[in-house]
């Protein structure tokens, strides 16, 4: 990739992120945008909670609760 390409695609980037801003401070007072970053926050951590516990905590407590379920089988026979 040559120089040129690459100070496009950075001044590109850098309008875009200028063009953000723009529409945030016309759009939101501060205490809104305030509000708003705590409604991201919360949104957020809310994603990956459930992503955490689908592929980590719900599967962790159905194989060991299988396991206990064979186990106390195995006792019982």
């Amino acid at each position: 990739m040559q120089i040129y390409e690459l100070l496009i695609k950075y001044f590109f980037f850098e309008r875009i992120l200028w063009s953000i801003f723009y529409i945030f401070k016309e759009m939101f007072e501060f205490d809104q945008y305030l509000g708003f970053l705590l409604f991201m926050t919360v949104v957020t951590i809310g994603f990956w909670l459930m992503i955490l516990l689908l592929t980590f905590i719900i599967p962790y407590w159905v194989t060991g609760s299988f396991f206990e379920w064979l186990k106390e089988r195995k006792k019982s026979k």
